[in-house]
């Protein structure tokens, strides 16, 4: 039995002594055989020779190095796709996923269990991203189709049969968490405490983190679509209303007079009118210009990431 941990790194110098010094223990505890897998995305310091130093002490360890900075998500499936290990780990690099915790995830694995996620009862973040978290899962769980469950970040174990699953899934625009509860199995959750991070800086910006929220519904969902739709039949309702309203006030216009609702002239309705559909219309327009814009990114048929560099693993290219 093997067990292989995927981790992507982005500029991590700071905190790679110490996840070396801490897994290398955590897994002497095991008693199986075990791998890394360590995914520099386009680090601009010391991480990639790190990475291969500690490879050249450590066989465990293995590396890969991207061409550019790819992303987090598309880093995690790197990493996925070259794991040789009968489960897969993932992990990140900053040490708030603790490796002292992954001897319960392997245990819940052995007992027959094919995805065991972590739940984060407590985070280190500041008040407004955890509010952020809090309602995002929420909103996700339900817009979608299927059962994503709430406060589970990418730290799991899967079993091998569910790792393949994953490679044969092409998106580029990937939501790694989206991917492995859509696939079914079965699955069930550890609760942990997330730590800090152990060093360096955080790397996901509020940038990256919409992003990753906006792939996370548009990846597993049409309900933004049919909201569109449905803000438009609600606006044309509306505005017939408003029509009839106003041909009844010139039709009877003693009568709404001496109720106080006099035709009112002037151009002040209109205007606003104009402004309020514009607006709508244009947000209808960023709604598609999502959809269409992932529509594109997949049938350009580019590779997901390019491979500059390899430390004890050979390079393969996903379909």
């Amino acid at each position: 039995m093997k067990i292989s941990i995927v981790i992507p790194c982005f500029n991590e110098q700071e905190v790679l002594p110490s996840l070396f010094r801490r897994l290398t223990a955590a897994a002497g505890a095991w008693g199986c055989d075990w791998e890394t897998v360590c995914v520099d995305d386009g680090s601009r310091d010391q991480t990639w020779p790190l990475l291969v130093a500690q490879q050249q002490r450590d066989p465990h360890w293995r590396a890969i190095s991207f061409a550019r900075n790819f992303g987090h998500q598309v880093a995690v499936s790197a990493g996925l796709y070259h794991a040789e290990g009968d489960a897969v780990i993932v992990m990140d690099a900053d040490l708030q996923d603790p490796p002292e915790e992954f001897g319960r995830f392997i245990e819940k694995w052995k007992s027959g269990f094919e995805v065991v996620y972590a739940i984060r009862e407590k985070r280190k973040e500041g008040q407004l991203k955890r509010i952020c978290y809090w309602a995002f899962y929420r909103l996700l769980a339900r817009i979608v189709s299927f059962d994503i469950p709430p406060d589970s970040g990418d730290f799991c174990i899967m079993d091998r049969k569910v790792v393949e699953v994953l490679k044969a899934m092409p998106e580029r625009n990937r939501f790694v968490r989206g991917l492995r509860a859509w696939s079914g199995f079965k699955q069930t959750g550890l609760s942990y405490e997330r730590q800090a991070r152990a060093a360096g800086e955080a790397k996901y910006n509020f940038r990256k983190l919409l992003k990753l929220a906006l792939d996370g519904m548009f990846s597993f969902s049409a309900l933004p679509l049919k909201l569109v739709a449905q803000a438009g039949f609600a606006i044309s309702a509306l505005s017939l209303i408003g029509i009839l309203f106003t041909l009844a006030q010139k039709v009877f216009r003693g009568f709404f007079e001496a109720h106080g609702f006099p035709p009112v002239q002037g151009f002040t309705t209109i205007v606003i009118s104009v402004l309020f559909l514009g607006g709508i219309q244009l947000v209808s327009l960023g709604i598609i210009g999502e959809y269409i814009g992932r529509i594109y990114d997949e049938v350009k048929r580019r590779p997901a990431w390019v491979i500059q560099a390899t430390a004890g693993i050979t390079p393969r290219t996903a379909n």
